[in-house]
């Protein structure tokens, strides 16, 4: 091969694009983060109990937008190609987020909210991009470095909004639409498309069905399974962004930009372990031993914080808390190895509807239980409550992988 025909620098562009994407979008959710309880009680009068309630319903509205759209975004990119679902993705959630900076009542927030979970595919779409340019034995890692780049964005996005928070509740909004803006025009001068003609398939929608991709998983049991204890992993894992900043700001009574650094801590955290450290887990553990490691981390932490009363204990055991974060990128790479190649577009599109589904379950169940057990009415004060619940999914779940993979993948 001649110095002219060799792909190495430009076999890199798409990757470091989908990279820089995920850091983007996620600074854009972490911006807005810390400043939601306060600017809920600024619509509407209303306690933190009350505050987390609503909070609930509004990310619940994001979720069900997401799980109704996730498999119709991921058949788009199999049928059109990645770039463009990306691109108009990009562009409706930067115009979502300026609609949240003008809203002045709840409704405008819900309206906003779902548009958001209708644009909020592209971490899906990232992630069939990444299968479409990694071999089968590299997609594992390369999931986990996209959930690295998203924690990257959380160093910097909760940061920035904490800061962004104290000058007002509307600026992190408007800091969000400029980075999505800005990663539009990124992706319009850089991005290639990288899904081959040969590999594209007609659009059905009987496949963008949420409902019958889910059905169709029932010929693929082993994929079944893995879908299954990803959900109940999401479940679990979804009470961090449902009550962490009314749970700090009530237990610790933690300002909003000491909410933002603490989501960047935590950030740092694991960018460490998906960007330096599941590649040597995965490598010394393999796949399944991988997944049930982090979710035995993920297990002591939750038990950890439900009943933790100082906020240096939180600061302490983050480590042990971003070790969990290894679960879904080895519970996506035993999926990614197992279908075709002109599925991986409907596989993650799936998984998106999985964590959806997941979110659903948890974000009303948490933020009710934080409502009822921090509320002046409560039967006993107990603000962690939703981290025991959590870390009750998580002994199902890991009861689940333990069991699959002895009578099924071992």
């Amino acid at each position: 091969m001649t110095t002219s025909d060799a792909p190495q620098p430009q076999s890199r562009l798409p990757f470091v694009f989908i990279v820089t994407t995920v850091v983007l979008d996620a600074m854009g959710i972490g911006l807005i983060l810390p400043v939601m309880p306060d600017l809920l009680r600024e619509l509407n009068q209303m306690s933190i109990s009350d505050a987390a309630r609503w909070g609930g319903w509004l990310s619940l509205v994001y979720a069900v937008m997401q799980f109704l759209c996730g498999p119709l975004i991921g058949n788009l990119s199999d049928a059109y190609g990645r770039r463009p679902v990306l691109l108009v993705s990009l562009l409706a959630m930067a115009l979502d987020y300026v609609v949240m900076a003008l809203a002045g009542s709840l409704w405008l927030l819900f309206v906003t909210r779902m548009i958001a979970g209708v644009t909020g595919a592209t971490y899906s779409t990232a992630s069939a991009y990444l299968a479409d340019i990694s071999s089968p034995k590299e997609r594992a890692a390369n999931f986990g470095l996209v959930g690295a780049a998203f924690g990257m964005g959380f160093i910097f996005g909760p940061a920035i909004g904490g800061f962004l928070g104290e000058l007002g509740t509307r600026a992190p909004f408007w800091g969000a639409a400029i980075l999505a803006l800005v990663n539009m025009g990124f992706g319009w001068f850089i991005l290639p498309e990288t899904l081959k003609p040969e590999n594209r398939r007609a659009f059905q929608f009987s496949r963008a069905n949420p409902f019958r991709a889910f059905l169709r998983l029932r010929h693929l049991p082993v994929v079944g399974g893995i879908i299954l204890i990803y959900l109940i992993e999401t479940t679990a894992t979804n009470v961090y962004p449902a009550v962490w900043a009314y749970f700090t700001q009530e237990r610790f009574g933690w300002s909003v930009a000491m909410v933002g650094v603490s989501l960047a801590a935590y950030g740092i955290c694991v960018g460490v372990v998906q960007g330096v450290l599941i590649r040597k887990i995965l490598n010394r553990l393999g796949e399944y031993r991988t997944a049930i490691f982090g979710m035995s981390c993920s297990l002591v932490s939750l038990l950890v914080l439900s009943g933790v009363s100082e906020g240096w204990v939180v600061f302490a055991f983050m480590p042990l808390m971003a070790l969990s974060a290894v679960t879904e990128p080895a519970l996506s790479g035993i999926a990614a190895n197992r279908v075709g190649e002109d599925e991986q577009g409907e596989l993650q599109g799936v998984i998106a509807s999985a964590s959806a589904i997941g979110t659903i379950i948890s974000l009303p169940l948490m933020t009710q239980l934080f409502g009822s057990f921090t509320s002046e009415t409560a039967p006993v004060y107990f603000p962690g409550a939703p981290f025991l619940a959590a870390a009750l999914l998580t002994v199902l779940g890991l009861g689940l992988l333990v069991r699959a993979r002895r009578s099924t993948w071992g």
